[in-house]
């Protein structure tokens, strides 16, 4: 059962990473692209507590699901680290 967890884990970071680079394609922002990638963190954890509570049939499992949510907050945290990162490199470069 954690197999299917992990893998349902990368399945929903490289959507939601893909759907953020989209996002930043179509916007030129990498903060539109970073608050997307929390927005779908936020999705796909509630697709993956519902998934398990489906499969595992206990009121605990939406445990899972939240682990699975909070995979993704972290992914989250570091594409919005990288835009400020980015963000100041570019600053610097324009002084």
């Amino acid at each position: 059962m954690a197999t299917f967890f992990l893998i349902l884990i990368g399945f929903f970071i490289i959507i939601s990473n893909v759907v953020g680079f989209i996002s930043y394609q179509k916007k030129k922002s990498l903060y539109a692209a970073a608050f997307t990638i929390l927005i779908l963190a936020a999705l796909f954890g509630a697709i993956g507590g519902i998934l398990a509570l489906l499969i595992i049939r206990d009121a605990f499992a939406i445990f899972y699901g939240l682990q699975v949510g909070y995979y993704l907050l972290i992914n989250s945290a570091v594409v919005l680290l990288m835009a400020v990162i980015v963000t100041v490199i570019k600053q610097y470069n324009n002084k």
